[in-house]
């Protein structure tokens, strides 16, 4: 299976937070499993990060690549057709980083591994 992790769930898987649900911590480590990060959790942790709205993420906020190459997880870019997906998405989600995760998983047909069920709204497939 083929993972997207929402930001909020990657910085708990790397902070060993308890709040990650029993089958997302189940997925995620399932070596069988592809677990993908976007490069818009990146963007998404540093610009909260240096807002002071993360401050317990100083670690993962200094070095994002790191961690997702020390967990063997893939780095996911972000294309032009990502961005006019997520631009396009309709309803009421205003959350810019949301709507390209979104995107994301929709044209890749990946699980997102999110709590937020809003998401299931956009036809997304979520795992929590």
């Amino acid at each position: 299976m083929r993972l997207l992790l929402d930001t909020h769930t990657f910085i708990w898987w790397s902070a060993g937070s308890k709040r990650l649900s029993a089958a997302a911590r189940r997925a995620i480590s399932d070596g069988e499993n592809d677990v993908l990060v976007s490069a818009v959790s990146a963007w998404e942790i540093a610009a909260k990060y240096r807002a002071r709205r993360l401050p317990d993420a100083e670690g993962l906020a200094e070095d994002i690549a790191g961690h997702i190459a020390s967990e063997n997880f893939e780095e996911l870019p972000i294309t032009v057709v990502d961005a006019a997906r997520a631009g396009a998405l309709p309803g009421p989600l205003r959350d810019p980083f949301d709507r390209m995760l979104i995107a994301q998983a929709l044209s890749r047909n990946l699980t997102f591994i999110s709590i937020e069920s809003l998401f299931d709204r956009y036809g997304v497939r979520r795992l929590w």
